[in-house]
This record gives structure tokens, C-alpha cells and sequence, in this order.
């Protein structure tokens, strides 16, 4: 088995506001990724959709790897590619009259990180996926379907394909398609995955965040909330300001 110097082994974070709200997520995304389901917060902008990921990720107590969704991405970026060839030549002189030579030429595969964390049981956050064209995410339908990880035929070791670690888990987060720069998801993709809607936490919520992230007082975070939440009814399908506006007000008071 490969070592994964990417993973890391994320711990819950002393700072991470828990309120019953919050609670009632977690506990439902672990529902479903103990029994295997992969988990996607679903949500505007600003709505704690990878604090909450790596959150539930630290609850699974499994390295974790990490991907960033992009529009360059191929499937290769995701699962490897074969990056270069290895040659090897042994010359035998034993007799001196006789030279014998061999030559040996073998491909080199680079694995990427989805790969490693299927051979590893990591849990894998694939942050924004839907930045990364459709076609990119292909591998995950046989991964979530069969348990299986589909490699390019040219992989020396394995046959074409990958037996997906029982452990292995994956949590995905995404923005809404309006938003510059997202694609549409396959429906195969989505019909696999166990959504979960994001929108902006209640009052309570926004204020022990705000208390906690930016260190001013309880009057005074209740205001900032308040004006913030305010702010978001005014237009239509408004949801700016987001609490990281409640974050940083206080940071550009006198």
C-alpha cells in the first residue's frame, strides 16, 4: 500500500461552533457515510459548506484527502496517468567471450489522490466539485455503483481497475449552477449521491459564529447579524451579504 503524503488526519477544531442546528447536520451526514453513502452539502456561498465537511471528517477519524475542483481537470487529474517510463539494461559478461544483454522498458504510474484514498480508506472532500467539468467526474460512478475504481488500461499494476477500500468515504460540496464558472452535474452523478441543502444557519447560529471568529460581544455580534440578515431580503433570490461579512464588520471599526 502506497503512503498518501497528502492526506492528512484532520482533529475537531476547539473554535467550530456547534449549536443544535448544526448538531442535526452532523449527525445526519454520519448517518449516511458509516453505512457508505456519499454525503454532498449543496449551498450558496458562505454557508460553511467545507468548514462543515472537514467538521464531519474529523468525526470519521480517517485520513482525509483533498480536492479542489477545477475547470482544467481530465479524469487523470483525479485517478493518474502513466508519467514516464523506467529502462533497464543488464549486460552479462560472465563468459568474456559471450555478451548477453537485456533490455526492459516499463511505463511509470503517477497515482492522484482519488486513487490513493481508494486504495487507503481515506475520506476523501472534493470541494466544489461542479467546477470541474462533467466528464472530469466520471470515475466516481463506478466507484459509488460497483466499488470499484476504473483505471486506464496501461496501469502495470491491477489490470485496469481497483477494488475501492471498504473504509473509504467521500464528501462533496458544491455551489449553485448560476454561479460564474460551475457546470452541470451528470444526472448519473447526482442520482448517487446523498444531498443535503445548505442555506445560511438561523439567528442563533450566525451569532455564536460571529462571537467566536471575529471576538467581540454578544450585544455587539447580535447587531452585526441582525443588519447582515436585513441586507439579504432586500432584491430578489439574495443571499449577500453571508456571514463572512458578520465576520469581518468588526475588523474595519475605529
Amino acid at each position: 500500500m502506497p503512503n498518501n503524503h497528502d492526506a492528512v488526519l484532520p482533529e475537531p477544531s476547539n473554535g467550530f461552533v456547534t449549536t443544535p442546528l448544526v448538531e442535526q447536520i452532523t449527525r445526519r451526514a454520519l448517518t449516511y457515510l458509516q453505512v457508505g453513502y456519499p454525503i454532498h452539502f449543496a449551498g450558496p456561498a458562505g454557508t460553511g459548506k467545507t468548514t462543515l465537511a472537514f467538521h464531519v471528517a474529523a468525526k470519521l477519524g480517517r485520513a482525509v484527502s483533498l480536492i479542489h475542483g477545477d475547470d482544467d481537470f481530465g479524469s487523470s487529474d483525479l485517478v493518474g496517468q502513466d508519467g514516464g517510463y523506467r529502462k533497464r539494461k543488464v549486460v552479462d559478461n560472465y563468459i568474456h567471450s559471450v555478451v548477453k544483454t537485456e533490455e526492459e522498458t516499463k511505463s511509470l504510474w503517477l497515482e492522484n489522490r482519488l486513487t490513493t484514498a481508494c486504495q487507503n480508506g481515506d475520506t476523501l472532500i472534493y470541494d466544489e466539485f461542479n467546477r470541474s467539468r462533467p466528464e472530469a467526474n466520471n470515475p466516481f460512478l463506478s466507484i459509488f455503483s460497483e466499488r470499484i475504481l476504473n483505471l486506464p488500461k496501461l496501469r502495470t499494476a491491477g489490470g485496469g481497475y481497483l477494488k475501492v477500500h471498504p473504509e473509504f468515504r467521500a464528501i462533496f460540496t458544491s455551489n449553485p449552477e448560476e454561479y460564474a464558472g460551475v457546470h452541470k452535474t451528470q444526472d448519473a452523478l447526482k442520482d448517487r449521491l446523498i444531498t443535503i441543502e445548505l442555506e445560511h444557519y438561523d439567528r442563533e447560529t450566525e451569532i455564536q459564529i460571529t462571537i467566536a471568529r471575529s471576538g467581540i460581544g454578544q450585544a455587539d455580534a447580535e447587531i452585526i447579524v441582525d443588519l447582515v440578515r436585513e441586507l439579504r431580503c432586500v432584491g430578489v433570490n439574495n443571499s449577500r451579504p453571508t456571514i463572512r461579512a458578520c465576520i469581518a464588520s468588526p475588523a474595519c471599526w475605529p
